[in-house]
């Protein structure tokens, strides 16, 4: 292909309808970006080349205005000195000078034409790489953005699974045991107040059991001593 040809075909395509048929947008509009500054390079190169040939052109420009300057004068010294075969031979190099500056001539409007179209050219094209580079960007930061909202949906769907529901029923009911279990350790105990009673009303039942078995012993020994009176 053509550098003209790849170059009309980029200005003239439409990068958002050309990414929402690609199937990979991001590294569509990497290639085709490369394609953009590879030609662009290409239109610069051809661009310096009608530089240098417009310089060219003007040179050979000048030097065929000042030979058709110079025969004419010399024209002009024959026709003084009586010579007007010399001025017929002279007017003849001028006539042939006059053609080479009405070639050149148009050839020079030509090239300016052309390096007129080059930078017309190159703004184009020049500008048709920002928006593509700019709308780089913003697919980088859409893919970025996807990326991360994948990642967070995925990660809701994980919580939500019946598996990752089970595991916190699990930990929950274990939770709901070992609560259980301290209870239980606690369960019946009474407070040190509690049992500083308890201990008293447990003292006062120990003395009247005491009490009542000295009361049943001396009560078995007065009846033996009056057993063994005469």
């Amino acid at each position: 292909m053509g550098i003209f040809s790849r170059f009309r075909d980029i200005i003239s395509s439409n990068i958002n309808s050309m990414l929402d048929n690609a199937e990979d947008p991001e590294k569509m509009i990497k290639l085709m970006i490369y394609e953009m500054e590879d030609t662009l390079v290409e239109i610069k190169t051809s661009c310096a080349k009608v530089m240098a040939s417009i310089k060219g052109v003007q040179r050979q420009l000048s030097e065929a205005r000042d030979k058709a300057s110079d025969w004419a004068g010399k024209a002009q010294l024959a026709v003084s000195k009586g010579r007007e075969d010399l001025a017929r031979e002279a007017l003849l190099e001028k006539r042939n000078f006059d053609n080479r500056v009405n070639a050149l001539d148009a050839g020079l409007k030509e090239h300016n034409e052309l390096f007129t179209k080059y930078q017309e050219d190159i703004r184009q094209l020049e500008e048709k790489i920002q928006k593509a580079k700019e709308k780089k960007t913003i697919l980088a930061q859409r893919h970025l953005h996807a990326k991360t909202k994948m990642k967070v949906e995925q990660d809701i769907r994980r919580v939500d699974s019946s598996e990752a529901m089970m595991k916190f029923d699990q930990i929950e009911t274990r939770i709901d045991r070992m609560e259980a279990d301290a209870d239980l350790v606690n369960f019946g105990k009474k407070s040190t107040l509690e049992e500083k009673f308890d201990q008293l009303h447990a003292d006062e039942e120990i003395e009247s059991e005491l009490a009542k078995l000295k009361a049943n012993l001396n009560q078995s020994h007065n009846t033996s001593k009056e057993d063994s009176a005469p």
